[in-house]
């Protein structure tokens, strides 16, 4: 294997996933996305790290981000990392690194709201049992050809 360039998070959203139209009616979604470290240092304290992760989505996966995630929603995204180069007004070079959602699952359990705090149980449970829920996938080296249809 020459290369790889794949991210996996799951986290928790940090507002509404915000979409936009491209000039071709391409819907695209920008979403922020924390992920958190928590952890005990030298002296036994407990401590927190929490690292934000920009993620964009595509055509229907952003539409469906869109309609069924919110603030606080916990979800898994995985796709290749990306660096965006452009000018701002000023002429300055500006970059932004972002992953782009080739996957994308919703890991919050049923009839949960989603937000914030949310239910740690719900959330852990749901997690761990990440395969219940809807995934979006491009792939489809799966597919069986021996289709009955």
């Amino acid at each position: 294997m020459s290369s790889l360039n794949k991210a996996m998070i799951i986290g928790r959203l940090g507002a509404d996933p915000e979409v936009r139209y491209t000039q071709s009616n391409t819907a695209v979604a920008t979403m922020n996305v924390a992920t958190t470290e928590r952890y005990k240092d030298r002296n036994g304290e407990q401590q927190e790290n929490t690292e934000w992760h920009r993620v964009v989505a595509w055509s229907r996966r952003a539409e469906i981000c869109q309609e069924y995630l919110k603030k606080g929603s916990l979800v898994y995204f995985e796709g290749p990392i990306q660096t965006n180069e452009w000018e701002d007004k000023e002429g300055q070079k500006r970059y932004t690194t972002e992953i782009k959602a080739l996957n994308m699952q919703m890991l919050d359990s049923k009839g949960s709201s989603g937000g914030g705090g949310g239910n740690k149980q719900a959330a852990k449970s749901s997690a761990s049992n990440a395969n219940k829920g809807p995934v979006i996938d491009d792939s489809f080296d799966d597919m069986d050809d021996d289709l009955p249809f």
